[in-house]
């Protein structure tokens, strides 16, 4: 078995992942086929040959090889193409020129092509020939041994994925005599578009090899049929078919499904616990002493909040929203904020070592994409020399500059939204009817979250921008490298966009507006908004609870309906399709919604922003890991459908973990302990009730059974505020029958400063923020201590392997010295595994 894990990983481990950037000049080989085929020739290629197995991908049916009837005769109107270019039909002599042009060079290096048209395009099927791969088999060549025996290719079923990744290599550094690239030509309206066949006849169209009638007869391949299963919509609870989306889509789309279906069988304990806590304050709606003194308060009167509140309001108003309130903030907010720590790192840790036991069995475990690189690069040219490491303090320091430039323009739009809701205010007090101005702070709540939603819509598309520009003048070496620095950008600006609203009501509404008669003011004129008579935990709960459920909603629904719509609309304006089974076959595929290189990062960061907002703020929000489980049910369904049936084919990438997104997950898990404290400390009434009770309530000398310990605290945590120090007459209108109103401060009546108990309770504030983080990231660090990153098997298994190479190099040198000229004795001998070989299972 070693040897086969390590043979089968030598095979699948030497696929490119980036562009082959052509060497000019370089010696070149030709080799016998149907076209000549001019290739760079290693030192290695000039020896005498050596017997070996076949290349696995020589003879293979290709990609786009869709299930025959087996009535059906294979003729060569169904030859399995590979890769269709699109054209329109009118073009000028100098375009069709250039298009004859990319495909004659296509052609010379070892490519056949087909064109076909229909009423609209012209379209052009492209098959790549055997001696293509050769290249690809030789880099497992070792220069003193037999090249490795390969799986043979029906025990391989990752080929396709291979074929397609050389293939999309071929076809991106392509260039005409002028130096043109497709991308070039794409610009230029030369060719419209290209893509990769889909092989998976799940939708209602038939495909090559199957005749009207004879479509729903036809036998699918095993890992076809779980693609279909899996990309229905009543099998949202079947368990996915890792493997098969590894061997049609590539292993980076694989993992991201597997990442994403162990993230939603994790939510189930989170959302759990958070529907327990929301249930626990539901059984207590009307048994919370402070609910109940909020209820019973008829004779204390509240200050007016803002120029739009003018009039006494009694502080028994707010009754309804006081009960509501206990709900998520109550004495279980902060076992389930510690809970909820524990959770994001088992979850994070666990997945580590799932990801450990999926790339083993693949033989990926220690695949190295910068060795693979190199070594297809020296194929390709014999002097090619690696692009060094480089770093310029000058261009960090603009890149640094630009980013917090950004990072401030986010914020500058938090406080747009800041002006937007006191402007709302002021306009909705003056213009709405009576009966309507007693929802004031509903409406501007409501309306500021449905804005903040629109600005993140747009935002992310200028962040996008942004951070792809920062990556161009980074000049990252590799295309993963890029990669991965674009990710790190865009998410920061992302960052700060979706939450800096949220920071901004969770720590800042309601500490800068002054105390009732010296009122901080926006430009002189408006009142600054207060928060919610029942506390800021409303506001931010409420802010949540819209921008959640507009972007697991409304996202998802444009998500989904935008491609099936646009797809519905391109088929009416394309109008009939062909009778031609291979033609019809393009033709459906044409009109599927197009993909790019970012199809499956936005997945992955649509799912790392609402990761954010189901940790940083779940003690406002303890229903966030509920909403996020049945959103996650229906986004795998949904992407399951869209890559399958409603966009061309991806392009698969190989890939050994989810990348730059695992420290993604550890920086939202970081923040999230902060977060959560800072909420508990300074936006819940948490610690004021903790204080009362030990410190000015009835139970501060010991427990009374007949009395609730929390028995004044209402009364205890206002401010009272004298209506005679009024500076403006008019605020004075509506209380000639009150002298005195309340607030929620603590200030001292007299010049109303803040008081003492003020700073008694920030000092214990920060006492238990320290406290809380250093608690819960010592949880953290301990469940990560305890639950090791890779399973005991992949290590043995590793071991194992390590052992054997090491044997069989012994054993290689040993009959190397004992023959004449340092050969082994026959071609069967086990040779020594070289970097290529053994990368697979190297740690």
């Amino acid at each position: 078995m070693q040897g086969e894990d390590r043979l089968a990983a030598s095979e699948e481990d030497s696929i490119p992942l980036i562009a082959i950037h052509p060497c000019e000049g370089s010696l070149t080989c030709t080799r016998a086929g149907p076209s000549m085929l001019h290739l760079p020739c290693p030192p290695w290629a000039q020896e005498p040959a050596i017997p070996h197995t076949p290349c696995p991908l020589l003879n293979h049916p290709g990609p786009a090889a869709g299930p025959q009837h087996p009535s059906s005769p294979q003729t060569k109107a169904t030859e399995p193409w590979d890769y269709v270019f699109v054209a329109s039909r009118d073009q000028s002599s100098e375009q069709c020129s250039r298009q004859q042009q990319f495909l004659e060079e296509l052609k010379r290096k070892g490519f056949r092509y087909k064109e076909m048209e229909d009423q609209h395009k012209k379209y052009f099927g492209i098959l790549a020939e055997n001696e293509i791969f050769l290249p690809y088999c030789k880099l497992l060549m070792e220069p003193e041994g037999p090249v490795p025996r390969s799986l043979p290719a029906e025990k391989d079923p990752t080929l396709d994925t291979t074929r397609i990744r050389i293939i999309h290599t071929f076809i991106q550094n392509n260039k005409t005599a002028d130096g043109e690239t497709f991308d070039d030509l794409k610009k230029d309206q030369v060719f419209e578009t290209g893509f990769f066949l889909h092989t998976v006849r799940v939708g209602c169209w038939d495909g090559p090899g199957a005749g009207p009638g004879e479509r729903k007869h036809s036998l699918l391949a095993e890992k076809e049929e779980k693609l279909k299963k899996w990309a229905q919509w009543r099998n949202v609870f079947c368990e996915q078919p890792i493997d098969a989306i590894r061997n049609y889509f590539g292993e980076k789309v694989a993992l991201y499904f597997a990442w994403l279906g162990w993230y939603t069988y994790m939510l189930v304990p989170a959302a759990v616990a958070g529907l327990i806590l929301f249930l626990t304050g539901l059984a207590l709606f009307d048994a919370s002493q402070i609910s109940k003194e909020i209820c019973e308060a008829h004779d204390i009167f509240m200050c007016p909040r803002g120029d739009h509140h003018q009039g006494n309001h009694r502080l028994s108003d707010t009754c309804t929203f006081a009960k509501l309130t206990h709900l998520f903030d109550n004495e279980g907010t902060v076992l389930f904020a510690i809970f909820m720590a524990l959770w994001a790192t088992v979850f994070l840790e666990v997945w580590k070592r799932q990801r450990a036991r999926v790339v083993q069995d693949w033989h990926l475990y220690g695949w190295d994409e910068d060795e693979e690189e190199m070594m297809l690069e020296l194929i390709n040219c014999p002097q090619y020399q690696p692009k060094r490491y480089e770093h310029s303090y000058l261009r960090s320091t603009v890149i640094l500059v630009l980013s917090l430039l950004m990072i401030c323009l986010m914020i500058g739009m938090a406080h747009v939204l800041v002006i937007y809701r006191v402007l709302v205010a002021a306009l909705f007090s003056h213009w709405a009817s009576p009966s309507l101005k007693e929802q004031v702070t509903t409406a501007v709540v409501v309306s500021g979250a449905l804005v903040h939603y629109v600005t993140i819509v747009i935002m992310t598309k200028v962040n996008r921008y942004v951070a792809l520009k920062l990556c161009d003048y980074e000049k990252p070496r590799t295309f993963s490298e890029r990669e991965s620095k674009f990710t790190v950008k865009f998410f920061t600006l992302q960052f700060f966009a979706h939450f800096s609203s949220l920071i901004y009501i969770a720590f800042i509404l309601g500490r800068i507006n002054g105390h009732p008669g010296k009122s901080v003011r926006l430009a002189g004129l408006w009142k600054l908004e207060e928060c919610h008579l029942s506390g800021c935990m409303m506001d931010l709960f409420v802010q949540m609870a819209i921008i959640m459920g507009l972007k697991q909603t409304l996202s998802n629904c444009v998500e989904y309906l935008g491609p099936w719509l646009r797809n519905k609309c391109r088929r009416c304006q394309h109008g009939r399709v062909s009778q031609d089974p291979e033609l019809r076959d393009w033709q459906h595929n044409y009109l599927l919604g197009t993909v790019n290189v970012f199809s499956l990062f936005d997945e992955f960061m649509e799912m790392m922003m609402q990761y954010g907002f189901t940790t940083i703020f779940v003690a406002a929000f303890p229903l966030a890991p509920l909403l996020a489980l049945f959103s996650n049910l229906v986004e795998i369904r949904l992407d399951a459908i869209k890559m399958t049936w409603l966009q061309q084919r991806l392009v698969p990438r190989k890939a050994k973990d989810i990348g730059t997104w695992l420290q993604v997950l550890e920086t939202i898990g970081v923040l999230a302990v902060i977060g959560n404290g800072l909420v508990i400390a300074f936006t819940s009434e948490f610690i004021p009730r903790v204080v009362y009770k030990y410190r000015y309530g009835p139970c501060r000398q010991g427990a009374h059974p007949a009395v609730d310990c929390l028995t004044g605290y209402v009364n205890h945590s206002l401010s009272v505020f004298y209506i005679k120090d009024f500076e403006d007459p008019l605020q004075k209108e509506g209380w000639e029958t009150v002298t005195e109103c309340r607030y929620r401060d603590y200030r001292n009546a007299q010049d109303y400063n803040l008081s003492e108990q003020f700073w008694f309770l920030l000092a214990i504030r920060l006492a238990f923020l320290i406290l809380f983080e250093h608690v819960a990231l010592c949880i953290k660090l301990i469940a990560a201590w305890f639950v090791p990153d890779v399973p005991r098997k992949v290590n043995n298994d590793v071991l194992s392997n390590k052992f054997g190479r090491v044997q069989k190099k012994m054993k290689y040198e040993r009959q190397k010295l004992q023959r004449p000229g340092g050969r082994p004795a026959s071609p069967d001998s086990h040779s020594p595994p070289t970097a290529s070989s053994s990368k697979s299972t190297a740690v």
